[in-house]
């Protein structure tokens, strides 16, 4: 009889997870695509790597972001978060700063933080800027699927944040995207079944 109780207890802890991880699956791919376009006080670029000073793929299509949304008045100013990669002279915040600054941004309209390695920690100090500067409003700026994840850590760490992904993320064919989105998948159920314990 306990045999048969423990057997059915594992069942249904199956089918939970089962639906936990389907469920977590759909909410990245389809969050991917919203993009809520409304007027913020500040953007706040999420880091990716960089190649000596320039900035990746990856990073360049979330700073080009960025800098539409500025020229287009729908933010005001930018914070470009990430601190140095192993082995690199900058940090990806600063090589963020100098390509904006290339590409027209005024210079006091940038904030940069030198000190994260992984998304909570861009999130987290940005916030300190955020707060810092009186922001009130932010548009976070990542890739689509990277979105659903970057949204949730900053609502519970506070931010009033809107959704912007970048419309021409290097992640484009299936081939790339495939893998990005089971990572994404694994941090992100991670993330929620690490909550209760934070």
């Amino acid at each position: 009889m306990l045999k048969k109780s423990l057997f059915k207890l594992a069942f249904v802890i199956i089918i939970i997870f089962v639906v936990f991880i389907g469920y977590s699956a759909y909410s990245i791919w389809s969050f991917s695509s919203e993009d809520q376009l409304v007027k913020t006080d500040v953007a706040v670029v999420l880091g990716a790597a960089v190649w000596e000073d320039e900035p990746s793929p990856v990073f360049r299509e979330r700073i080009n972001h960025a800098i539409w949304l500025y020229e287009n008045d729908y933010v005001d100013k930018i914070i470009f978060t990430g601190g140095k990669g192993k082995g690199t002279q900058f940090a990806e915040s600063e090589v963020g700063r100098n390509y904006a600054i290339e590409n027209n941004v005024n210079i006091e309209d940038i904030f940069i933080e030198t000190k994260s390695k992984i998304t909570e920690e861009n999130i987290r100090y940005a916030y300190e800027i955020i707060q810092d500067q009186n922001f009130r409003t932010c548009t976070i700026v990542s890739d689509p699927l990277h979105m659903k994840r970057a949204m949730l850590m900053a609502e519970n760490t506070g931010i009033d944040a809107y959704s912007s992904p970048t419309r021409s993320s290097a992640y484009k064919t299936l081939t790339s995207q495939i893998p990005f989105f089971f990572r994404e998948l694994f941090y992100y159920t991670g993330y929620i079944i690490s909550l209760p314990f934070r």
